[in-house]
């Protein structure tokens, strides 16, 4: 019966500000009553969510979700979405907490809005209701975030992954991994297939296309936390083994200062703890063997004199020892004879000479290190050089480790060691105790021929050349590479634009 009265609060959003200011509050007051005017209701409020009087626009988006009822709610959930692309910061906020009100009144029926505009909207309102995602998802109560509505942001979310950038798609891990009903065993593992998809582990891997090298890195990184003892990196593993390791020295990359290959060998070695049954072990054990001898240079020719020949000491590279040592030793447990059987008596030869003239230059290098930090605790050990330092002890500590267990007749897989930059796990008193002994000597040596010459002479690095070596470790290089990517990973083509109430 106040129908017309109800009408003439409409018109008042083509009137002053006053009428206007008046109409933000009426119109959403009485909007259930008038069932037969609510299409217009929702319009004229709209128009007032657009108003150049900023004071008028909170008001009119603050009362959004008194029009969240029944069919209505997934149009005003596209509306609060669309309207988050709002520049001034007390108008998003209240965006924010007008998405996450209706939220909790029909969580499908809101994120039926949210995935609309991101598959369909524009690139920053795209942008911007991921980012909703991923920080609030987090914040609603179990009774909001139900299995049925998980189950919904998973397959929503597989749609989009049809069609990401980088960055987009480590914010989908995050939003993902973060779901209760994905944290299971075969959560982890369905999610790890999604992340092999994107990989496309089933292409050719060309190292010089800056943009399949990106994606693959982005990809592994994503995987990486997602392995265990029960969720196998077999796949990951065997493409690294066989398209990435064989083509290390020509990949390219866009990031700045990054070491794209350390970063390659970084990833292989922390999945091969988590290797399953792989199909062609020997082949790509001998890959990561190849690659291995490439980072182990022979000792230098020696002279009549006994001097060094070549005047030129080989440079020893720790950090990418370690990564290709520990990936050999991990894999290495699957086919424990391929050293002895799989390999001729020469090329075994080869490896140990190798592998002992590494060791006693590491010895010294170890010497040298302990030596400088040496009484050095507390704020001592915080200085940019010496945290270097404590990082270059826990390297050639732990390839000391694995090259001793390769020196063992057979050789012995046995030894588990931390990798340099990953944090301490607890170990028992026991291994602790092992791995402090496995420091304090080298390998047994060979009696060689010729003169004997002090391991000082056979290597002694320059001051300061290991320091200039870590400044691109990267150490904390987890989620999205940082700058000049663009948008990544192939245009997500044309979608449509413009307002779409």
């Amino acid at each position: 019966q106040h129908k017309d009265a109800y009408q003439v609060i409409l018109d008042g959003v083509k009137g002053g500000a006053k009428e206007k200011r008046l109409a933000a509050q009426f119109i959403p007051k009485f909007f259930r009553h008038f069932p037969e005017l609510a299409d217009s209701a929702i319009n004229a409020q709209l128009d007032l969510c657009e108003d150049e009087d900023v004071s008028i626009r909170r008001q009119a988006i603050k009362e959004l979700p008194q029009f969240a009822t029944g069919d209505n709610l997934p149009r005003v959930a596209d509306i609060l979405t669309q309207l988050l692309q709002s520049d001034d910061s007390a108008e998003f906020n209240l965006v924010n907490n007008a998405l996450l009100s209706i939220f909790k009144m029909d969580a499908k029926g809101t994120l039926g809005g949210l995935f609309s505009q991101i598959l369909q909207g524009e690139d920053i309102v795209r942008e911007r209701a991921i980012k909703f995602l991923s920080t609030k998802l987090k914040t609603l109560p179990e009774e909001v975030m139900t299995k049925e509505v998980e189950e919904f942001i998973l397959t929503e979310s597989k749609k989009v992954l049809e069609d990401v950038t980088g960055e987009e798609f480590v914010l989908f891990m995050k939003i993902l991994s973060g779901l209760k009903s994905l944290q299971t065993v075969s959560g982890r593992q369905q999610l790890v297939e999604l992340v092999a998809e994107q990989a496309d582990l089933e292409q050719t891997f060309n190292p010089s296309d800056t943009d399949c090298v990106d994606r693959l890195l982005q990809c592994t990184r994503q995987a990486v936390p997602l392995f265990s003892k029960n969720v196998h990196s077999t796949k990951f593993v065997t493409y690294f083994c066989e398209h990435v390791l064989p083509n290390l020295s020509s990949l390219t990359t866009l990031v700045e200062g990054l070491d794209i290959q350390l970063e390659v060998l970084k990833l292989l070695a922390e999945m091969s703890s988590f290797c399953g049954d792989m199909e062609k072990l020997e082949s790509n054990l001998k890959k990561l063997f190849d690659k291995l001898l490439e980072y182990m240079p022979l000792p230098p020719e020696e002279a009549e004199n006994g001097e060094n020949a070549s005047n030129e000491e080989p440079k020893l590279q720790f950090s990418y020892v370690e990564c290709l040592l520990y990936s050999f030793h991990q894999l290495g447990r699957k086919l424990p004879d391929f050293l002895t059987a799989k390999l001729n008596a020469e090329k075994l030869k080869d490896f140990k000479i190798r592998l002992q003239y590494f060791a006693r230059g590491l010895q010294v290098y170890i010497r040298q290190l302990r030596l400088a930090l040496q009484g050095k605790t507390g704020e001592a050990l915080k200085t940019e050089e010496n945290k270097i330092k404590v990082v270059a002890l826990k390297i050639t500590n732990n390839i000391n480790v694995l090259i001793k267990d390769l020196f063992h007749i057979p050789p012995s897989y046995k030894s588990t060691v931390t990798l340099s930059w990953k944090p301490v796990q607890k170990a028992d008193a026991s291994q602790k105790r092992a791995s402090e002994d496995t420091t304090s000597s080298s390998p047994p040596k060979k009696a060689s021929a010729g003169p004997k010459r002090d391991a000082r002479q056979i290597y002694n690095p320059p001051s300061g050349k290991y320091s200039s070596n870590l400044g691109s470790f990267s150490y904390e290089q987890r989620g999205g590479f940082r700058g000049g990517r663009g948008r990544g990973w192939g245009g997500r083509g044309n979608r449509s634009r413009g307002r779409i109430y």
